[in-house]
């Protein structure tokens, strides 16, 4: 199985890269660590600068930090802009991962915490892949990979609950009507449904619940984070050129359809 191209080497960009626990920054690493260049961007713009210096060291590629608010239309495109002034090879791939868990009850549920949940799951992407796309046609590769849920799938039950759910079940919409729109460019979309994954995502969960957590999945753990970068990076290569439209689920069997 390869990660690579097929047409020389491409630059990544990768949203949410600033945490060390983070999908973000395992899947920017895993980019790097196959030759891929990579963008890196996070709300902390000085976080998300030093861990795009410590990949550059580490794996002797290009990488740069930007700071951007993927919910925030100026914001994504001057973090696009600057990507393109940054002397990278031409962009070859976008991987959303930036995101954000919503726990409420429905009945418990704000107009505020929908509309932050909605701004940053799915317009974020929206807006990410509305600027880059034109860089991935310019430079004649492109695929694009999304962050969906395991909680679209089957609507909670993981940590986060109905406008979690909503968005992510967006984005599964969002990325079948860019595989079609795309297509004409040669260009793939996907979208990656994890189940619960080792990361910091979960703010205020107690070490009870993600046992609990752990114990409810068939394959008896949660995701590493490693694996769902695996399958960015490998979505994103020469290999994978026939796969668009789909949502590839990776929640060690929490969700069979």
């Amino acid at each position: 199985m390869g990660f690579q191209t097929g047409v020389g080497q491409r630059t990544a960009v990768v949203t949410g890269c600033a945490s060390d626990r983070g999908i973000g920054y395992a899947t920017a690493k895993r980019f790097a660590q196959e030759g891929w260049a990579v963008a890196m961007l996070d709300l902390d713009a000085a976080g998300v600068t030093a861990k795009a210096a410590e990949i550059a060291e580490q794996f002797g590629v290009a990488a740069v930090g930007v700071g951007c608010n993927v919910a925030d239309e100026a914001s994504v495109a001057t973090a696009a802009n600057e990507v393109k002034a940054a002397g990278l090879p031409p962009l070859g791939a976008i991987a959303n991962v930036a995101g954000v868990a919503s726990p409420p009850d429905f009945l418990d549920l704000t107009l505020a915490e929908w509309n932050r949940v909605i701004a940053v799951n799915l317009t974020g992407s929206f807006l990410v892949c509305r600027e880059f796309i034109p860089q991935l046609i310019e430079g004649g590769y492109g695929r694009i990979v999304n962050m969906s849920s395991v909680t679209a799938q089957h609507g909670g039950g993981v940590f986060s609950k109905t406008a979690y759910a909503a968005a992510k079940a967006g984005v599964i919409g969002l990325t079948r009507g860019l595989a079609r729109e795309m297509a004409q460019y040669g260009i793939t979309a996907n979208c990656i449904a994890p189940g619960a994954v080792d990361t910091d995502i979960r703010v205020g969960s107690s070490e009870e619940n993600e046992q609990a957590l752990s114990a409810s999945v068939p394959l008896k753990r949660q995701a590493k984070r490693e694996e769902i970068a695996a399958l960015y990076v490998w979505l994103s290569s020469e290999d994978a050129g026939y796969i668009t439209g789909t949502t590839q689920s990776i929640n060690g069997g929490s969700y069979i359809s």
